[in-house]
């Protein structure tokens, strides 16, 4: 869309308007001090003489201004560069000043140091990585906080009774059967200590579920029958809520 005036920022700080320099007789390229997409998008000055672009000077890599023959040596500044119009460039924001936005993507990677409070709805694509101890949703209520990490589930297995393998799980290495009615669930990542909750369903009456042990890498379910006065294989469903290593 057309416009009047000077050109639109790209940036939130301030952009020069020009750059001053001595010539000697003998250098003929010079630093710029911003970066510029081409030769037309500054006017170049030596000794009050206006330079062809591309003919009297050249702009290579943004920022290196090199002419075709060297600027005389003069007392003082006698090389004159006006900035017409700025490469593009990253947008600074400058640090002390708050940015409010009503829509935006990132299209790389951002880091926030502080807080980010979202007062909305938040919807998160892909894959979303969230700190171990610091990643908080508040309560259906909105009272209290809770811990996402540690609300979660750490791992969850369905046995199957026939032949005591996995029906479907999550965290699981590999399965044990170490006896009728009993079955050893392998963690794929440890858990940082044994102390965690298992909670344990079956899929049949008239028989009493028991985690027999726990440790960082494994639990050991196990399944008797009281009215058979035995162990006995059934199909067992267990959830590890807990802390991992």
């Amino acid at each position: 869309m057309a416009y009047i005036g000077n050109t639109a920022s790209t940036r939130f700080v301030a952009n020069r308007a020009a750059s001053v320099y001595s010539g000697n007789g003998s250098t003929v390229a010079f630093t710029l001090e911003e970066a510029v997409g081409s030769d037309e998008d500054i006017l170049v000055s030596v000794d009050g003489v206006i330079q062809e672009p591309s003919v009297g000077y050249a702009v290579s890599s943004g920022t290196t201004l090199t002419f075709s023959a060297a600027p005389s040596s003069n007392s003082g500044n006698n090389i004159f560069v006006y900035y017409l119009s700025l490469a593009k460039g990253s947008v600074v924001h400058p640090s002390n000043v708050g940015l409010t936005a009503t829509t935006g993507v990132f299209s790389s990677n951002a880091t926030v140091a502080g807080t980010i409070a979202v007062t909305g709805t938040s919807t998160l694509t892909g894959v979303t990585a969230l700190g171990n101890t610091g990643s908080t949703v508040k309560s259906e209520g909105g009272a209290v906080t809770t811990n996402i990490a540690q609300g979660l589930a750490k791992a969850w297995a369905r046995i199957a009774d026939e032949n005591g393998s996995y029906l479907d799980s999550f965290n699981t290495a590999s399965l044990t059967d170490s006896a009728v009615g009993k079955a050893v669930v392998v963690f794929t990542t440890a858990m940082s200590n044994a102390n965690y909750s298992v909670s344990l369903a079956i899929g049949e009456n008239f028989s009493e579920p028991n985690i027999n042990s726990t440790s960082t890498a494994n639990y050991e379910v196990w399944v008797f029958d009281e009215g058979a006065s035995a162990y006995k294989d059934v199909t067992t469903h267990s959830s590890v809520l807990g802390d991992l290593a």
